[in-house]
């Protein structure tokens, strides 16, 4: 019975890993059938953000109800890339995509608020950061497993990047000289966090195995036209109308909201009979060979 206590948690963290495949490769081809069909189609994106919090539960469900059943010696020999912080890395990154699909429809949008596509931007910043958090000092020395680091660490930025432009775009339509000194130094945050995000794409598909730089869609095709645009103009009317010392050096801090968008809950099934009598036939089997070897 000490066996089937074993091997069942694996057999369900399998299980997850296999729905994990299927939800992804369901996700890529709705997305790429939107760009493929020249636009975004709003279904398909919803059903897109599903699928990401769909997948975020089997996650969540590992962490919370299959690792806590496993042995302590067999939780230690797991590989890396089945560790928790990687599980749960993971879960947030699949949170944080479907945010980014979130706001995408958001900018796409004639009713959608600066507000609104701010917060989403603000959102998906910190779900990247608990992500990169969660796998920040883990021994990911396998190729796989520091190529998952660099994608987190390149979104990561990517997502400060928007953040800081509409908080820039936000803080401009303020009536005074320090709301825009501080409209001119969130944008060129952005502009900043911008550059380094192409940096850290870069590093990202020079990682072994490496990858081909995927072409700008979405959110970042978008804000990839708009931040350089807008940071260089709203800058240069700013510092024509104020003095050097009233923009600010460092940019302002990001507002802090709570996050929206939360796993799906998932259970896993009950253990069918049949496994137990299998179990024990097989058991009784080689217990009786290893008598009569005796």
């Amino acid at each position: 019975m000490s066996d089937m206590v074993h091997l069942t948690p694996s057999i369900s963290g399998f299980i997850i890993h296999i729905l994990l495949l299927i939800l992804g490769s369901w996700s890529d081809a709705l997305l790429l059938r939107n760009v493929y069909d020249g636009g975004y189609v709003r279904e398909n994106r919803r059903a897109s953000i599903d699928i990401f919090l769909k997948a975020a539960g089997y996650l969540d469900c590992a962490v919370r109800h299959v690792l806590p059943q496993l042995p302590s010696e067999l939780r230690r020999n797991l590989p890396v890339d089945l560790a928790e912080g990687v599980l749960r890395a993971l879960c947030l990154q699949a949170l944080g995509q479907g945010v980014d699909i979130q706001l995408g429809m958001a900018i796409d949008s004639t009713k959608a608020t600066l507000a609104v596509k701010r917060r989403l931007a603000c959102e998906m910043v910190k779900y990247w950061q608990q992500a990169q958090d969660n796998i920040m000092n883990l021994p990911l020395s396998n190729g796989w497993g520091e190529k998952h680091r660099l994608f987190v660490k390149w979104k990561y930025i990517e997502a400060k990047a928007g953040a800081y432009y509409y908080h820039g775009l936000i803080l401009d339509e303020g009536n005074t000289e320090k709301s825009h000194g501080m409209a001119v130094a969130a944008l060129q945050a952005a502009d900043e966090y911008f550059k380094e995000s192409k940096r850290a794409c870069e590093a990202f598909n020079a990682a072994p195995p490496l990858s081909r730089n995927p072409p700008l869609w979405g959110t970042m095709k978008y804000l990839s036209e708009k931040i350089p645009k807008d940071t260089s103009s709203k800058v240069r009317i700013n510092r024509d109308l104020y003095s050097h010392e009233k923009i600010m050096e460092t940019a302002p801090t990001l507002p802090d909201f709570a996050l929206a968008l939360k796993p799906d809950e998932y259970q896993l099934p009950p253990v069918d009979a049949s496994w137990n009598q299998e179990h024990t036939k097989g058991q009784t089997g080689f217990n009786q060979l290893r008598n009569d070897k005796r």
